[in-house]
């Protein structure tokens, strides 16, 4: 398309602020409540963790997307408690966050969109959000200071903030899209629709100044969270307060059409993309990032289906942690995954190098080269099922002694 372009942007976009300010949540004493605010409200959409159990955010959440079709005035995240099987209590001090946010930043209450990550269980403070509030106000601004600032207060096991930008032009106007994210553990994204069957924690929020409704932005929101977050793996754990939101705050002028909508979509992607690859890259105690590109497969489903045993079979992931190419556990992983499949028609390169192939050993194959292979920080493991031509590529990492040692040790 002439005049649209997707490129990597340093800008924000327009119609939004951000802040953080220290509530007394976080244990560290850093930052721990931030929001974002759409002054003139924002059109959005959601996907929601699939966890039977759910966070009171979540809940809350999905009802505040349902009753106003979408509109979102003020996002308010806070980081250090997850709000999590605190039963009734834990939706009633939700609610009460959200209208103490409506009234400070002079919205409706359904428009507040919450969020929680940090351990579960514990009861929710909601008296130190509350009281964090008018100080938020007088912080908020639209600099990229105050834009990272409230990526780094939603961080708890992170090691560093998560953002991404992409842009794309129209006619000589820049649409920018922003991405935060947030994500270090518990991390095996399975997000769905906020309706209908479909400790750590993933929060994503995309801010974009496009002219858009609610239903398109969701119809583009979901398959570029399918390519990404739902396709990464830290430990396979699902979390109970996994949340993906995308607001478009129109302030560019440009509307989302039959025109534009490819163009920001790739842009979407691209943002999507970045933010899931520095989720698994920052995971706890990572020191390999492993993409398993599954090809030959009957249908993307099923490919995607081999590659969740493999990233989720801790044989593999420990091996991965001292370069170790067996082979064989990939093998296995694939072959209990549920996907039927010949191992005679099979074939497995670990980075350049040939490790199995059509049922037996590749002749080619060399320890010592795949273990160099190995070695490095990032690399790929192809498998070919040979059995068509849908295929997948998953993001997922090794399993170390650190990971164990910041879990083992996360409550106390």
């Amino acid at each position: 398309m002439e005049n649209e372009q997707v490129v990597k942007s340093q800008g924000l976009p327009q119609g939004f602020v951000w802040g953080a300010v220290k509530a007394g949540i976080k244990a560290s004493g850093n930052a721990d409540v931030a929001v974002a605010v759409a002054a003139k409200g924002a059109n959005g959409a959601a996907m929601f963790t699939k966890n039977q159990v759910v966070a009171a955010p979540v809940t809350v959440g999905r009802r505040h997307i349902a009753s106003t079709g979408g509109r979102v005035s003020v996002v308010l995240v806070n980081a250090g408690n997850a709000n999590c099987a605190t039963g009734q209590p834990g939706v009633d001090a939700c609610v009460q966050t959200c209208v103490a946010a409506a009234e400070t930043f002079h919205c409706i209450f359904d428009e507040i969109f919450p969020s929680s990550t940090g351990i579960i269980g514990v009861p929710f403070p909601a008296e130190k959000v509350v009281t964090a509030l008018p100080e938020l106000e007088r912080v908020m601004g639209a600099t990229p200071e105050h834009a990272d600032s409230f990526a780094r207060a939603i961080m708890t096991t992170d090691t560093k903030m998560k953002v991404a930008r992409a842009s794309i032009d129209v006619d000589g106007v820049e649409v920018r899209i922003f991405g935060v994210a947030k994500g270090a553990g518990m991390i095996h994204p399975q997000l769905g629709a906020p309706v209908g069957p479909a400790h750590a924690t993933m929060l994503v929020y995309l801010f974009s100044d496009i002219a858009a409704e609610s239903e398109p932005l969701r119809r583009l929101l979901e398959p570029a969270v399918e390519r990404s977050f739902n396709s990464i793996s830290i430990d396979g754990d699902t979390s109970t307060n996994d949340t993906v939101l995308l607001l478009a705050s129109g302030a560019s002028g440009v509307k989302l059409d039959a025109r534009t909508q490819e163009p920001f979509a790739n842009a979407l992607k691209l943002v999507c993309g970045s933010l899931a690859y520095q989720i698994v890259d920052d995971g706890e105690g990572v020191e390999h990032v492993v993409t398993l590109h599954i090809t030959g497969a009957r249908t993307e489903a099923e490919a995607k289906q081999v590659a969740k045993a493999i990233a989720h079979s801790p044989l593999c992931k420990t091996a991965w942690s001292s370069a170790d190419p067996n082979w064989g556990r990939l093998l296995a992983a694939a072959g209990y995954s549920g996907v039927v499949f010949d191992p005679s028609l099979v074939n497995i390169t670990i980075g350049s190098q040939p490790v199995f192939e059509l049922g037996v050993r590749s002749a080619a194959f060399q320890e010592s080269a795949a273990h160099t292979e190995m070695q490095a920080r990032d690399y790929t493991i192809t498998i070919d099922l040979g059995l068509g031509e849908a295929e997948c590529r998953f993001l997922t990492c090794d399993l170390t002694e650190e990971y164990v040692r910041i879990n083992a040790d996360y409550s106390t």
